[in-house]
């Protein structure tokens, strides 16, 4: 039994100009110890996804629409408000894309660290500062004894990211959600950053749901990846079959877009267009509008995912047809 089973999750957001359909159908799973990595262009779904997961839309003008996500027999989109607080900070934490805004910038870092300890563990306050220095010196900051009392804009933005992994992991949880948690650093720390996780993942043999837009951090340390475009997910493989194998238009124009895989001195590739608008209904395939493949066939019919094995899936008519290799 999967620790988690997404599916047909829609989450819309009902605003004064109009629905916009922000996940729209979204099924996945995830094994224990597993790594899934999620992609695609700012405004896919990616974050919207783990947020609905985690009980984090705001209402309104969000909505679950549809779908369940069982956590280890647990839907965390209907279950009662105590359920969520006994599973979201302990069994599963989240990662954020921006530290300094998550963050409380009042509160010493040694208050943040301690608070799910006291929450879920019920431990005393000198116990819980024990095992919040031990996971600041887990995370690779030293000095940990003296840094733990201090503000979050005395820390630089790799030591917040640490800080932030610190506090996921201090519950030591089944289920780690990382979002763009490399996104506003330096490549160097970015290494260490990762490699961070991968060691935590290790020791602590939790799953991990990585959400990145960038194609070249997945290649290294997830065990499957999904693209998702315009709310939906339209390619679905481990992580070696998509990077040598991609079928789904889309996924190969994202691979033609990392820069380190340009010819020296040519002109860098992008995608043309822009991403759909997501509160106006989408006839056909999302991405027919920048395909350099599509046919008056994709513009006027909804491809569904489809297996091409019992390991990668797709969602291109021309594809499924044949006419695409």
């Amino acid at each position: 039994m999967p620790l988690l089973s997404v599916t047909d999750l829609r989450t819309y957001f009902h605003t004064r100009s109009g629905v916009y359909r922000a996940v729209d159908g979204v099924s996945f799973s995830l094994e224990r110890g597993e790594t899934l990595g999620i992609v695609g262009e700012s405004g896919s779904g990616k974050s919207v996804t783990c947020y609905s997961i985690m009980g984090l839309i705001p209402t309104p003008p969000g909505r679950i629409e549809s779908g369940t996500a069982l956590f280890d027999g647990v839907d965390l989109l209907h279950c009662t408000p105590a359920q969520s607080r006994a599973i979201r900070g302990k069994r599963v934490a989240m990662i954020f894309q921006d530290p300094m805004t998550s963050l409380n910038p009042y509160m010493r870092i040694s208050d943040q660290l301690i608070e799910p300890l006291l929450i879920h563990e019920k431990l005393s306050r000198s116990a819980a500062h024990h095992r919040a220095l031990a996971a600041l010196e887990s995370v690779g900051i030293n000095d940990a004894e003296k840094r733990i009392h201090l503000y979050p804009h005395e820390f630089s933005g790799g030591m917040r990211q640490r800080v932030m992994i610190a506090m996921a992991l201090i519950t030591k949880p089944e289920l780690l959600i990382a979002d763009e948690p490399t996104t506003a650093l330096d490549v160097t720390v970015q290494a260490q950053i990762l490699e961070l996780i991968k060691k935590m993942q290790r020791e602590l043999g939790m799953a991990v749901i990585f959400i990145t837009h960038d194609l070249g951090v997945v290649s290294g340390l997830c065990d499957r990846v999904q693209v998702m475009y315009a709310g939906r997910i339209v390619e679905s493989a481990d992580t070696r079959t998509l990077f040598h194998s991609p079928r789904h238009p889309y996924t190969r124009a994202l691979q033609r877009s990392i820069p380190s895989l340009q010819p020296k001195g040519t002109e860098l590739y992008t995608i043309a267009g822009m991403p759909p608008d997501l509160s106006k209904p989408l006839p056909g395939c999302s991405f027919s509008a920048r395909c350099e493949h599509a046919t008056d066939h994709c513009r006027t019919t909804t491809p569904a995912l489809a297996p091409l094995s019992p390991t990668h899936a797709q969602a291109c008519l021309r594809v499924q047809s044949g006419e695409l290799v």
